[in-house]
């Protein structure tokens, strides 16, 4: 009989090229969970559409009518929509992460894989929410009939996957974490719903003032910012404040990565 012996990861490389090697099996578990977010729901994918939008109302009504947050001249809904798109997927991305392994103890008993694969593939099912509200957002702009700017177009990209690796990164740690103190689960959602608070969705990182240099200890407030200034070219762009959120957001990933292999090798003993 042929035997297959699984040796332990011995660095931090030979987790990364596990992730390659079985690129497959991470294709096919965020396929599935794309199936399964939407199976038996009424209207389907377009809950994608809904979540951004009722959200951007209340936010409209609240901030942007009662509270007369000054936006530079872009109307308002656009301007949190511009910081919705980004948040929902950081924040939901995040949310899903924490919880993967918990919800996939069945087969981390059973099956040998790599484990960070879990939490990886389940930051991609919300690509598909980030499109669906994306087209919204033109959708939107051209209601406004406001100018969007191609720079801040060909920007989406690189936002994107800088809002990846810090949803990533953080949802590691909270994967990693969440398997040993259950409480992880009920805490994080309310820190997420805290969080948004503290980032420039609502209002311009202009609000703080003298304070400003706050934004730098959020990693998505330069991704926020940055996007707006480039798409609607109202105020010019804080790259400090952009390439200080790629960069920490990289470290977030890499350190997620690095913890995570650390601690995954006692997941199936009690998850």
């Amino acid at each position: 009989m042929k035997e297959i012996i699984i040796q332990s990861k011995t660095s931090f490389r030979s987790s990364l090229k596990e992730i390659w090697d079985y690129r497959e099996l991470f294709y096919f578990l965020a396929w599935r969970d794309v199936k399964v977010r939407y199976k038996q729901t009424v209207i389907g994918v377009a809950w994608a559409l809904l979540q951004p939008f009722i959200t951007m109302v209340v936010f409209s009504v609240f901030f942007g009518r009662v509270a007369g947050i000054q936006t530079s001249g872009i109307p308002y809904a656009l301007f949190t929509f511009v910081g919705l798109l980004f948040w929902n997927y950081f924040s939901n991305s995040l949310s899903s992460a924490s919880d993967s392994m918990i919800s996939n103890r069945g087969i981390i008993q059973k099956v040998y894989f790599p484990r960070i694969i879990l939490p990886l593939s389940s930051t991609l099912v919300f690509l598909l929410d980030f499109i669906c509200a994306l087209i919204l957002f033109f959708v939107l702009a051209l209601f406004f009939q406001q100018k969007i700017y191609i720079w801040g177009i060909l920007f989406i990209i690189p936002a994107l996957i800088i809002s990846f690796l810090c949803a990533s990164g953080f949802g590691l740690v909270a994967a990693s974490l969440n398997v040993k103190y259950r409480d992880i689960r009920y805490a994080l959602p309310f820190f997420i719903q805290t969080l948004i608070f503290v980032s420039p969705v609502i209002y311009p990182v202009s609000v703080l003032g003298k304070y400003q240099w706050l934004w730098f200890l959020n990693p998505m407030s330069g991704v926020i910012e940055t996007a707006r200034n480039l798409l609607f070219m109202t105020s010019p762009v804080n790259w400090g404040l952009f390439f200080s959120s790629a960069i920490v957001s990289l470290l977030i990933f890499l350190a997620g990565i690095w913890y995570f292999s650390k601690t995954e090798k006692w997941f199936a003993d009690i998850v």
